[in-house]
């Protein structure tokens, strides 16, 4: 390939269209048209005389060269982007991803005083749905991520753990006045679903040594936080992250519908490219968010470990 460069605008059209496996959404984003994706797709597929995409009616799928050009061109495209970054002022921030529940109860409270505790560090937060938590730092435009996970990332990636998940059934005062006693009426009640594979349910139930049968009965939402104020609403019991409902617990709008928390051995872990140019800035907010981490509480909860 000495003797002749891939043009830069072509490899880009190529990565963008392998990260969605979609020529419309590539040329969206780079404001092409479908047809200039094409042209560069066709153009590099002439120049390496190799397909790098399989067509299969309307889906898209990469061959064996196009992911291997994919993974390296997004290593490739993410130290471009480090390199331009030292010239842009603005640099002086964090761009942090976070879950949208996380967000909404505990880390919108916590970055406001961090602004005042280091203006100079501006953090643009963006609040994603994700149904499991993931970070791509190489294709996916974040210095930061706080991710639901077991603490296992790439060798490429520090973390901070910042809490731990604890699960704890909750319902609305006025339910838990329905409720029958014990497990046996948690398994009868209507059940809230925060996942559409009812994984938090399905934990807890076995951690308790029961049985998960009737789990697919009851209602499903996209995230902990619209689960959690179904419950609130008298819909049924929803199983949630005890120290993102210890707001509303401690303000009587939930209650714990049987008092046992259950660890998942997941928490919630700040997480940034070791080689990032932010690196020590992410650093420094992980110290402010885990001292300001709320304490789990004591009186009326028993905590099972794994």
């Amino acid at each position: 390939m000495s003797e002749r460069i891939p043009a830069l605008q072509a490899l880009r059209a190529f990565e963008v269209a392998a990260r969605y496996g979609s020529f419309t959404r590539a040329a969206h984003e780079l404001a092409l048209t479908q047809g200039a994706i094409s042209h560069h797709i066709k153009t590099l597929e002439g120049l390496f005389d190799c397909a790098l995409f399989e067509r299969r009616g309307p889906k898209l799928t990469l061959s064996e060269p196009g992911r291997t050009l994919a993974q390296e061109l997004k290593v490739g495209f993410k130290i471009i982007d480090s390199a331009c970054a030292l010239l842009k002022k603005e640099r002086n921030g964090i761009r942090l991803k976070a879950p949208s529940t996380l967000t909404m109860r505990w880390l919108l409270g916590v970055l406001e005083p961090y602004r005042q505790f280091a203006p100079q560090s501006r953090v643009q937060l963006s609040s994603v749905w994700m149904d499991i938590d993931s970070v791509d730092f190489y294709s996916e435009p974040y210095d930061a991520a706080i991710l639901l996970a077991d603490g296992r990332f790439g060798p490429d990636v520090d973390s901070l753990k910042l809490f731990d998940e604890w699960l704890l059934p909750v319902c609305s005062p006025s339910y838990q006045a329905l409720l029958e006693p014990g497990v046996a009426g948690l398994q009868r009640a209507e059940h809230l679903h925060c996942s559409a594979d009812r994984r938090d349910w399905r934990r807890w139930l076995a951690r308790v040594g029961a049985s998960p049968a009737g789990l697919e009965r009851g209602q499903l939402f996209d995230t902990l936080d619209q689960g959690m104020s179904a419950a609130q609403q008298g819909a049924g019991v929803a199983v949630v992250d005890l120290l993102l409902a210890r707001g509303e617990m401690e303000a009587g709008r939930l209650v714990a519908s049987m008092p046992q928390a259950v660890s998942t051995g997941e928490g919630y872990y700040l997480t940034w490219l070791r080689s990032s140019l932010q690196a020590r800035q992410v650093q420094a907010l992980g110290d402010f968010l885990l001292a300001r981490v709320p304490q789990l509480p004591l009186l009326g909860i028993d905590y099972l470990y794994d």
